[in-house]
């Protein structure tokens, strides 16, 4: 079987498209992906290029710590949904996802309600008012 019975159009479009995937996967093509995260919680994004500059939509519901060019940490620090976007240096974006910073599990966590007001405590063996009331303003049952 020689090289030109084997090469159909069809194949060589299918291997075109293939080529163009993977060129742009080795390109730092956006990842768009949603990024759950949990509230006064870390999540760590290795990104496919170095990047020059993050933007983040809302910073009251998120924040970025940029360890070095290529390492994000996430932190999730209000309750809501925001944007993150990482551009290289000429402007091309190497990471863009839809942060969504939520409860999570709950685990170690307890809110005491007296009359209207909430408190937020962190538990361990015993239980103590966190820095963060419910409202994101730490507040101190009395």
């Amino acid at each position: 079987m020689t090289l030109s019975s084997r090469l159909t159009p069809a194949r060589l479009a299918a291997a075109m498209a293939g080529a163009a995937v993977l060129a742009l996967a080795g390109s730092g093509a956006t990842q768009s992906a949603r990024l759950n995260v949990e509230i006064d919680q870390a999540t760590r994004v290795q990104l496919r290029g170095p990047a020059g500059s993050v933007i983040v939509g809302n910073p009251l519901i998120a924040d970025v710590t940029v360890v070095d060019s290529n390492t994000l940490y996430i932190t999730g620090k209000g309750y809501g949904v925001t944007e993150i976007v990482a551009v290289d240096t000429i402007g091309r974006t190497v990471f863009q996802s839809q942060v969504v910073v939520s409860e999570g599990s709950g685990t170690g966590r307890v809110r005491v309600w007296r009359g209207g007001q909430a408190t937020e405590m962190a538990c361990g063996s015993s239980c103590s008012p966190s820095v963060r009331g419910t409202s994101g303003v730490a507040t101190v049952a009395e």
